[in-house]
């Protein structure tokens, strides 16, 4: 993927100045754009619809697979009593998460009709990142920690990877406005609240009293 968004830019400073594409959302359509008005470039015209077709095609299927995680990932935590059962309750008929499918629909098809889309999608940017740091981190963690685990995956190459993961990560989330790590902050806090006055003491993963009882002993 890498290799081929480095192939695209470099072949689109290539064709068109840099300046006209920079900033832009659609350089691809902008630059096949600029080439069909030419004489010698009106049959790309068709090119240039096929190109924004399958962007179109691309971000909806993108914020399908989206809304979708999302609502798994919630239906996850509730089954781990890390948010309220209603989250993990299954569609009699379909066997799917319905209650949290609705509630991440309605809860991004609301404010992305009201507010700035490109703010919006810099906070899923950093917030996506932002796990892949957790997860990078985690897979190091559970090395270390618990390396006789079973697993159905082995991240090859050692910590190497998930330190070059983390790294990355980080450097993307560097590049976002100010006002983004604000709100990322905002939204982070908010969680750890909800975690620790709510989600701690109803994890399954929470010490059972008999278990804290048993370690004071010893």
């Amino acid at each position: 993927c890498t290799l081929l968004y480095v192939g695209v830019a470099a072949i689109l400073t290539g064709i068109v100045p840099w300046q006209s594409i920079a900033g832009d959302a659609a350089p691809v359509v902008t630059a096949l754009k600029r080439i069909s008005l030419t004489p010698e470039g009106h049959h790309l015209h068709w090119v240039r619809l096929a190109v924004l077709l399958g962007a179109i095609v691309g971000m909806i299927s993108s914020i399908l697979v989206f809304q979708l995680g999302q609502a798994r990932v919630w239906f996850a935590m509730s089954r781990d009593r890390l948010l309220p059962d209603i989250f993990s309750s299954l569609n009699p008929k379909y066997r799917t998460p319905a209650f949290a499918t609705w509630f991440a629909g309605i809860l991004v098809a609301i404010p992305s009709g009201l507010f700035d889309v490109g703010s919006f999608a810099e906070m899923s940017n950093i917030g996506t990142l932002f796990a892949f740091v957790l997860v990078s981190i985690g897979v190091i963690v559970l090395r270390r920690r618990q390396p006789e685990r079973h697993r159905g995956f082995r991240v090859p190459f050692g910590p190497v990877i998930p330190v070059l993961s983390t790294l990355c990560c980080l450097l993307l989330m560097a590049g976002l406005p100010a006002i983004t790590w604000v709100r990322f902050f905002v939204w982070l806090v908010i969680g750890l609240f909800v975690y620790f006055l709510y989600s701690r003491k109803r994890s399954e993963f929470a010490p059972k009293p008999e278990t804290v009882a048993t370690l004071q002993g010893r």
